[in-house]
């Protein structure tokens, strides 16, 4: 049996398939592992959740879901599903989920290298995630993801959206049972409220876009009624800022309604000519904070 609790795994063999080769990343009851897989002869990465006594209910059943909306997707964006099973150990039973390989480097990483990332960059990131979400929302029943973030977002020949483990299937019945998951300064304020819709998608993504721009964390940058100010910090066009501020509308109702929508816009580099989008425009001549707190005051409350 495999040692992956301990650091003897190297070359050991999983299922007579997986030869681990390298341990990803480790949480409390979680590893992710980078393999080898023999019958396919490509590598992967396998998902482990422990279920031994520290384990919670939620645990697995965030786990259970992801295995389940992996198979059901195909998008060139997305890592495909491969493979999922249990297997026994000393700590307990384990749960595995393989997936493909993305041979590429997560946007976090390079914000630890204090990259920040170009308009044109910005825009091409953006448009990719975009036509990624459009796939997830358009489902029937739709996909939120709710966790999208640096770290998430891995930038190989293409940017691709991973981790799948805070995904949910949006039901058409209202379920107040739904836990909350995501992290904290990219989740909306909805999301917060356990409340998270495909809406909710577009204001992570804004606030990932933000940090590749800026480089600094979203709970690190100001706030004014809860809204993240970042013009001060990035020089980009008049027409990205609006769209990134649209993007990330502290309300719901005030935010991009859609994927499709976010990109349509993000092309013509103008948000939609409906008064709640209009209200809270950035102009680089304008006093910025007597402006947002006028307009605001005055429209919405």
């Amino acid at each position: 049996m495999i040692d992956i609790y301990h650091n003897n795994y190297y070359r050991e063999v999983l299922q007579k398939r997986y030869e681990i080769l390298q341990i990803l990343g480790r949480k409390p009851q979680r590893k992710t592992l980078l393999a080898y897989d023999i019958k396919i002869k490509k590598l992967v990465v396998i998902k482990l959740l422990t279920l031994n006594d520290e384990f919670i209910d939620e645990d697995l059943r965030l786990f259970e879901s992801e295995v389940q909306i992996l198979k059901e997707l195909k998008h060139s964006g997305i890592p495909h599903y491969i493979d999922s099973f249990e297997f026994s150990y000393n700590c307990g039973n384990t749960c595995a989920l393989v997936q493909s390989y993305i041979p590429g480097r997560s946007l976090a990483e390079y914000l630890q290298w204090k990259r920040k990332f170009t308009e044109k960059e910005i825009k091409i990131i953006a448009q990719s995630l975009l036509e990624i979400l459009i796939y997830l929302h358009k489902r029937l029943p739709p996909i939120i993801h709710r966790d999208i973030k640096p770290s998430n977002i891995i930038l190989a020949d293409r940017p691709y959206l991973i981790d799948f483990g805070c995904a949910q299937i949006l039901q058409t019945r209202y379920d107040d049972m739904v836990p909350i998951v995501g992290t904290c300064g990219y989740m909306s304020p909805e999301q917060l409220n356990g409340a998270a819709t495909t809406a909710s998608d577009l204001y992570s993504l804004g606030a990932t876009l933000i940090t590749l721009s800026t480089g600094i964390q979203p709970t690190k940058l100001p706030r004014q009624k809860m809204r993240i100010e970042f013009e001060h910090v990035i020089k980009f066009s008049s027409s990205l800022i609006n769209w990134l501020r649209w993007m990330t509308e502290t309300n719901v109702k005030r935010r991009s309604p859609s994927a499709e929508l976010a990109l349509e816009a993000l092309k013509k580099g103008k948000i939609p000519n409906n008064k709640l989008f209009m209200v809270n425009r950035y102009n680089k001549m304008t006093n910025v904070n007597s402006f947002y707190d006028t307009m605001w005051d005055n429209i919405f409350y």
